[in-house]
């Protein structure tokens, strides 16, 4: 499985709804055309799922693509939380639709939607604001606000563990991705100039090293987080992608994730996050 990128996604140009919708489905992709990310579904195996491979994960970032680009015109449009939730909601049934019930990525269609909108709505107005910033100017408040996601696994282990989940990354304009993931990935392109693959990987493991993933803490508690970041940091402390030998130490860890059974399903959404933002800003 190669992903290519498409021309017009590295010209600089605004992208309209319609291509920002395509680009977040193409990010969602590239997520997965990305190995060893420790515990996650790749186009070489299923990590530590067993109701999902690499195959449903493409066939539901395909079935997102138009609610991503309706999420883009909403933005583009001005318009409230109300409606992007409605588009959300309707992201999501489709979705499950898709995958006979299983959620693929209930995380994104939150998070890249909220990007999406700011991307539509940043390129209507004008202005060069990063996305986070737009998100939280425009709808944080909204956010907080808005019904919990009770029956969310990543919910549940942010309200068992005290965590701030979800909706406060988003509210705070996802810091996780422009304080951590962004710097990581742009320090991993010179680590692997030539690998684009690795900086993907370094920029996961960065994540993991760093963020409270509800997912891990679904999982695995917070000792099984606390193995995760440990894990992940060891694996940057002895030089990443820009060590020898890194892929035989990360599929390790991918290994002993599996072992655990153990996923941060909330850091492939952040790099999938940041992947979309790395390109709209450009």
């Amino acid at each position: 499985m190669t992903i290519a990128l498409r021309r017009e996604w590295t010209t600089g140009r605004a992208l309209d709804p319609e291509q920002l919708g395509q680009l977040a489905s193409h990010c969602l992709k590239l997520e997965v055309q990305t190995y060893p990310k420790p515990g996650l579904v790749s186009h070489v195996d299923d990590g530590a799922h067993r109701d999902m491979d690499a195959e449903l994960l493409c066939r539901s970032a395909d079935t997102l693509a138009p609610f991503f680009r309706d999420l883009a015109a909403a933005g583009a449009e001005g318009g409230g939380m109300n409606r992007l939730r409605a588009i959300g909601v309707a992201a999501e049934r489709a979705m499950l639709a898709a995958t006979s019930g299983v959620n693929t990525h209930r995380g994104a269609i939150f998070g890249l939607g909220l990007l999406c909108a700011a991307a539509g709505y940043r390129n209507a107005i004008g202005v060069r604001k990063p996305l986070g910033r737009l998100v939280s100017e425009r709808w944080s408040e909204d956010i907080l606000a808005g019904p919990a996601a009770l029956r969310s696994h990543g919910a549940l282990a942010a309200r068992r563990y005290g965590a701030g989940g979800a909706r406060t990354e988003a509210a705070h304009g996802f810091p996780s991705v422009y304080d951590i993931a962004l710097p990581a990935l742009h320090e991993a392109r010179g680590l692997a100039p030539h690998d684009q693959e690795a900086s993907r990987v370094q920029t996961c493991m960065t994540l993991i090293a760093a963020v409270t993933d509800t997912n891990l803490l679904h999982r695995g508690g917070a000792e099984g987080l606390r193995f995760a970041q440990a894990s992940a940091a060891a694996f940057l402390a002895a030089g990443g992608v820009g060590s020898p030998g890194w892929r035989r130490r990360a599929a390790d860890i991918h290994r002993a994730f599996i072992a655990r059974n153990l996923s941060p399903g909330g850091s492939a959404d952040l790099l999938a996050m940041t992947l979309f933002v790395d390109w709209v800003e450009l």
